[in-house]
């Protein structure tokens, strides 16, 4: 799920702070983002413009942790959504739903273990790289080579 590389350059203890505090951002926000999916997408998103004049290396890291939000963010919305339908509408409790709960809870757990294993990596100076996210990270940030 986590491929740990080496970053082109060995980024200073600053950048590596930086950088790590991208994940670390998106666990401190997840006790208000829980109920509300969008809050945690805001906070990256924040984050990032606040570090659009940092290094590659943190903005590398800010733009991942971004699309990691965003595809929870969808996922989320989708069980919000249809938690208030069936609880607010017409809609019934089906093993569909559960069985959409039981996925997108597996889905929020592997992403809270990579962010910390991705921001205690990042304090080692090594540069972890998510499956799908990593490689749509490089296409955003294609200028550069990080291999």
């Amino acid at each position: 799920m986590i491929a740990i590389k080496e970053f082109y350059y060995k980024p200073n203890l600053d950048e590596r702070e930086r950088a790590s505090n991208s994940y670390l951002m998106s666990l401190v926000v997840i006790i208000v983002g829980m109920p509300l999916p969008i809050v945690n997408l805001i906070a990256s998103g924040i984050y990032y413009l606040g570090n659009t004049k940092s290094t590659t290396f943190v903005r590398w890291h800010c733009i991942q942790v971004m699309f990691t939000q965003l595809f929870l963010f969808l996922i989320n919305a989708i069980g919000v959504t249809w938690l208030l339908l069936i609880l607010l509408g017409d809609w019934e409790a089906s093993n569909y739903f559960f069985a959409y709960v039981a996925v997108l809870l597996g889905f929020n757990l592997s992403e809270l273990i990579g962010t910390i294993v991705s921001a205690v990596q990042i304090q080692k100076g090594l540069h972890p790289k998510w499956w799908l996210f990593g490689d749509l990270t490089d296409a955003v940030m294609s200028e550069m080579d990080y291999e």
